[in-house]
């Protein structure tokens, strides 16, 4: 009867430590979805406040409404993502703690303000979101080690504190800024990445 090869201690360990390095080298953020909504919000603010305050549209807020498209389209994306994926790290799964988080948070705030009017509303919700976006950029740059969400994350707490200072049409314009600074260089920089460390 023939047996398998047994491994030798010395294979054994060069074996574990391949899959440890090469666990280790692989990087499973591509950006994908920082771009994706860095560019939607960029598109939709710059949107609002030309619908708002050069055509004086009464209904400007509706460009947000694109924002469901991208929702639905992030959907696909994580349930393909998931379906070919053959191991779930650890790392992706703060990530996705983090980021679920933020939604609930943004969902809960809205709802809140829901029933406030007035200037002072728009100025609090204005900049409580950019705050807002801070946090799991902030957050994720620290669990990934990179340095450009980081730095990214403490821009929107800045953008949140100048906020209150600029005039209310003018403060969709901070929100692009924010996703300029916090999402589209990032996720730029994170796709670079990426393909340098799975493709080369």
């Amino acid at each position: 009867m023939q047996t398998e090869p047994s491994f030798s201690e010395q294979q054994s360990i060069q074996l574990i430590e391949s899959m440890i390095n090469k666990a280790r080298n692989q990087f499973n953020e591509n950006g994908h979805l920082y771009l994706l909504w860095g560019w939607v919000i960029l598109v939709c603010s710059i949107g609002q406040f030309v619908l708002s305050e050069l055509l004086h549209n009464n209904k400007s807020y509706l460009v947000w409404m694109v924002t469901w498209l991208a929702v639905i389209y992030q959907l696909i994306y994580l349930a393909r993502r998931k379906k070919n994926r053959k191991v779930r790290t650890y790392t992706e799964g703060i990530l996705g703690g983090v980021w679920l988080s933020f939604v609930i948070t943004m969902i809960l705030f809205a709802f809140s303000l829901g029933n406030v009017q007035g200037v002072n509303a728009n100025k609090i919700f204005n900049s409580f979101l950019l705050a807002l976006y801070g946090v799991p950029t902030f957050l994720s740059g620290l669990i990934l080690r990179f340095r450009p969400l980081i730095i990214g994350g403490i821009c929107c707490w800045c953008l949140s504190v100048l906020a209150p200072f600029v005039p209310v049409p003018y403060q969709v314009l901070l929100l692009g800024v924010a996703v300029i600074v916090a999402w589209i260089i990032p996720g730029y920089l994170l796709r670079k990445k990426y393909n340098e460390v799975n493709f080369e």
